[in-house]
């Protein structure tokens, strides 16, 4: 079996999902996807020349070639690895179909059938807590067992930086990571509010987006222990691997990082300073299927739990829920696009999240065949559906 074509068609969601589709001589056709960024798309095609004529099935030496001839391009990280995400997904795909198994079951089989999926409901409709917890009484009467909220989104309290404060905004430093004592109340506030709303059983994490300095993250993390988070995400910038390992021993809260390293070697130093509680690759982004697993495996060295962040389509999604389901250590992975009403209607085999988990069966690949009508009708604008004419 030989590679004789790649191609890639962006749609227009909550993010650009770059679609991926790999074909073959055999006619075994590949779907996969790579995290949304400037330049993706094109490193895809860059990518191209380089792997059409190689089989397949040798997935490890094609990311290999991909990654020693494209390292001009920033191999070790950024946009080049994420295109040969996209790439590394579709292979697995074909696979899967040319031996009639499910990705999963390339990775050493399951152990579970269904993936636990948290929601990620962003902010309440106002800066209000009540509103916060209005909402995610809404997405856990929809069967979500885990959801997510942003601490910044609504935050009153930050100046926003595009010099246009919002009028309720108090808070003026927007650079120096501190936190205002009534920025901290509100929240607290916040978390006491969504906690009581869906009640205990209910996984609540919160992401701060490498807002703060070490010292307020730990105020922040401490002030949250009573409300049982499952995670306090991303409280501190992600370069410092040491600082991150001094908030997470500073606190009962869990803290979960990880969406913006790459390849394995990226989380080398944050897993062996187990400078974080919970890790959260970005599969589509950080390197695809396998190495994933590979960070996984790494991870479980220390007990340490995989989270995975994840914007994608159902394809980059449920492609992720077949490795996650070959991790012992998983935990829960991201669904980002709850607001996205046509998102299930992007595949051909109905909703893949149903009660808040995907339940994975027996169909070869990642089992999803892309709906081209759905697809088309979404195309961003300057894509070509898999090399038609661009639309405008």
């Amino acid at each position: 079996m030989k590679i004789t074509n790649v191609a890639t068609a962006v749609i227009a969601g909550n993010f650009p999902w770059v679609l991926v589709r790999i074909e073959t001589d055999e006619g075994v056709t590949g779907l996969g996807e790579a995290y949304w960024g400037a330049g993706v798309a094109e490193l895809v095609h860059k990518a191209r020349p380089v792997i059409v004529g190689e089989d397949p099935r040798n997935i490890n030496k094609i990311v290999e070639i991909m990654i020693r001839c494209l390292s001009g391009e920033g191999s070790s990280g950024g946009a080049t690895v994420t295109a040969i995400s996209g790439i590394e997904i579709a292979l697995w795909d074909i696979v899967g179909r040319a031996l009639n198994a499910p990705i999963s079951t390339l990775f050493g089989g399951r152990f579970r059938d269904r993936i636990r999926i948290y929601a990620d409901c962003h902010a309440g409709e106002t800066p209000d807590p009540a509103d916060y917890a209005k909402k995610a009484k809404e997405v856990a009467a929809e069967g979500f067992t885990a959801i997510k909220f942003d601490l910044d989104t609504r935050n009153p309290f930050t100046l926003d930086i595009s010099g246009d404060p919002h009028p309720r905004r108090q808070w003026f430093e927007p650079f120096n990571r501190t936190i205002g004592s009534a920025e901290l109340k509100w929240m607290v506030d916040v978390v006491r509010a969504v906690r009581e709303g869906v009640g205990p059983e209910v996984m609540v994490a919160m992401d701060a987006h490498w807002k703060f300095s070490v010292n307020d993250a730990i105020r922040l993390a401490q002030a949250l222990e009573p409300f049982d988070l499952l995670w306090l995400e991303d409280p501190v910038p992600p370069e410092n691997i040491e600082a991150q390992r001094h908030v997470t021993h500073s606190t009962r809260t869990p803290i979960c990082t990880g969406e913006n390293l790459y390849r394995k070697h990226g989380y080398r130093e944050l897993i062996e300073k187990q400078a974080a509680r919970i890790i959260a690759p970005d599969i589509p982004k950080m390197g695809g299927l396998a190495e994933a697993k590979r960070v996984a495996d790494h991870a479980d060295l220390y007990y340490i739990p995989i989270a995975p962040h994840n914007v994608a389509s159902p394809i980059g999604t449920v492609a992720g829920a077949h490795v996650c389901a070959a991790m012992n250590n998983f935990l829960v992975m991201e669904f980002h696009a709850h607001d996205v009403s046509w998102w299930s209607d992007l595949v051909t085999e109905g909703p893949p999240i149903v009660d808040g988990f995907i339940r994975l069966d027996e169909r070869p690949g990642h089992g999803l065949t892309l709906d081209e009508d759905v697809a088309r009708a979404h195309l961003a604008p300057g894509s070509s559906f898999f090399g038609d004419t661009p639309h405008a």
